[in-house]
């Protein structure tokens, strides 16, 4: 990688993390260190959030942050642009993910060889093993990008939605999941086409790749180095934090209620070293690994989640179209005070926008490892994440809320406004999150559910954090090179932040870094709107080849 881009790299890493590391070097004798790192912490974390949430110059409620009028519209420019790819071509996305063309795939030109180098300058024909051609089936590709995106939000962030968006939030979410099946399309495309693999069979790929390389292609080269190197430099951020140390967070809260440890700081430290472990084990064998534990772990998650939601569905067999109507009614004439229609598409949209990503182009990193030569196999693949994300599992978590408050005697739709203007679910007068919101919902049939839920959420966590150690690694190693330090100094890191997210009590800094997640938005989506010509030469030259 050259020396510019590196000192870049370097000069935005020192900008963003160098107040909170001298504030630690002076604190490190003092009792509260993480709340005092915390609070020291909090003007930037407000700021930067406030930039990446900053709202559109309209009337209520219509003022929603910039970034989700970027995700709709990208979705929705691409949805057409393709011609509503993602319903026309589901059924040959359900055949490639099953490996109906594998022989097809790998018999063709590899159209990276022809024409790109690597971050080091070499020509990639030159270089690398033509025998391989990627590191994972489109099926592992699949399961480790939708183990990123299948989450807490699936669970908690859905329940909130529906509390104070109403049933007819879910119409919408559905609508935002369809559309969002575009943006990763285009994005996983890319991704295969930009790659590096190099001569030992290693991929490496990402945004940062078709960014820099793709705009070098329309003369707009050092556009693309800058876009690429922030996008790095959000994606590592998002990865210790949003990706890792807030999901040991939130995974440590459950299993420390479930067993009545209180808020013991050394069996939340003794649970952090436990997920250490555990994610290290993994994560050091590479993608290779990585996917083989999250082929089998995302499926059985999502079959368990199902099948409970399934149950509950038929158990209410006889109000399901009640509530599907509920759903659509509510969608257009909505009963919840949250402004109307409009306010019931934002929760909506903006559930979907946040719990599958698509167009943040983190998927782009695990997609880009399949093993195919033709770049567009891999895009018809991965439109198949949101659907499976959003409209499937995140719908499922709605109507099991919706049924269960289906005379409205649980919970107010709406929620109660309090002091600070912000809107909560009240059951009994007490203000409940969206874990217990939806635990309520499953125990009111599955009594002892809860139990099964917490699993589910350390589950859901283990597998979004071993996901983005590779998203991190990727970055990375773009921004300081592919050297084994590189790669040992990244995973130690990522492991001593597990810890910390169990341990410590850092809600603005784990904000920061969740709210750089969203911010890879910006540049991905830039990327995006210039790049998609290539994507659809890619897509006519995979239906050539395998005759569609």
């Amino acid at each position: 990688m050259n020396h510019k881009v590196s000192n870049f790299a370097l000069a935005v890493f020192a900008t963003l993390f160098l107040p909170v590391i001298s504030f630690a070097q002076e604190a490190t004798q003092q009792l509260g260190l993480d709340q005092r790192i915390d609070a020291a912490f909090k003007p930037y974390a407000d700021g930067f959030e406030g930039l990446v949430f900053y709202p559109a110059p309209l009337p209520e409620p219509f003022n929603l942050p910039i970034i989700l009028y970027l995700l709709i519209s990208g979705a929705t420019f691409f949805t057409v642009v393709f011609g509503f790819i993602n319903i026309r071509k589901f059924p040959l996305a359900l055949r490639v993910v099953r490996g109906t063309y594998d022989e097809i795939e790998m018999s063709g030109p590899d159209p990276a060889a022809e024409i790109h180098t690597t971050a080091e300058g070499d020509v990639i024909g030159t270089i690398k093993d033509e025998s391989q051609h990627g590191e994972v089936s489109h099926f592992q590709a699949l399961a480790t990008a939708v183990s990123g995106t299948v989450g807490l939000g699936n669970i908690a962030g859905v329940a909130i939605a529906i509390g104070i968006g109403g049933p007819g939030a879910t119409f919408w979410m559905i609508i935002a999941g369809l559309l969002g099946m575009s943006s990763k399309f285009v994005e996983c495309t890319l991704g295969v086409k930009y790659r590096d693999i190099g001569p030992d069979g290693v991929v490496h790929g990402g945004p940062m790749y078709y960014l820099s390389r793709g705009l070098a292609e329309l003369k707009l080269g050092p556009l693309g180095k800058v876009l690429a190197v922030i996008f790095a430099v959000f994606c590592v951020g998002g990865a210790f934090g949003g990706g890792n140390a807030f999901q040991a967070n939130q995974a440590t809260s459950q299993l420390t209620t479930m067993f009545d440890l209180g808020q013991s700081g050394a069996a939340r430290t003794v649970i952090g070293v436990i997920m250490a472990i555990l994610v290290a084990i993994v994560i050091i064998g590479g993608i290779k690994r990585i996917a083989k534990v999250t082929e089998k772990l995302v499926p059985l998650m999502a079959v368990i989640y199902i099948i409970a939601s399934i149950i509950i569905i038929l158990f209410h067999f006889t109000e399901v179209p009640t509530a599907i109507g509920m759903i659509i009614s509510g969608a257009f004439t909505p009963e919840a005070g949250v402004g109307g229609v409009a306010g019931v598409i934002i929760q909506g949209f903006r559930r979907a926008a946040f719990s599958n990503e698509a167009g943040a182009g983190s998927a782009a990193i695990a997609h880009s490892a399949v093993k195919t030569k033709y770049p567009a196999s891999e895009g018809l693949v991965a439109l198949l994440e949101p659907f499976i994300d959003t409209v499937v599992i995140c719908t499922m978590t709605a109507v099991v809320i919706v049924l269960f408050n289906m005379q409205g005697d649980f919970f107010q739709y709406g929620g109660i406004v309090d002091a600070s203007g912000a809107r909560n679910v009240m059951i009994d007068g007490q203000v409940v999150n969206g874990v217990d919101l939806t635990a309520r919902a499953y125990n009111d049939v599955l009594p002892g559910f809860n139990i099964v839920l917490t699993v589910a959420i350390v589950l859901f966590a283990f597998s979004t954090m071993i996901s983005w150690s590779y998203y991190g690694l990727q970055s990375w190693k773009y921004l300081f090179g592919r050297s084994v330090a590189a790669d040992l100094s990244f995973k130690v890191l990522f492991c001593i932040f597990v810890v910390i997210g169990a341990a410590a009590s850092l809600g603005s800094v784990l904000a920061f870094s969740d709210a750089m997640i969203l911010a890879m938005v910006f540049p991905n989506m830039i990327g995006l709107f210039f790049l998609f010509p290539r994507v659809r030469e890619e897509l006519a030259r995979y239906l050539k080849a395998i005759g569609g």
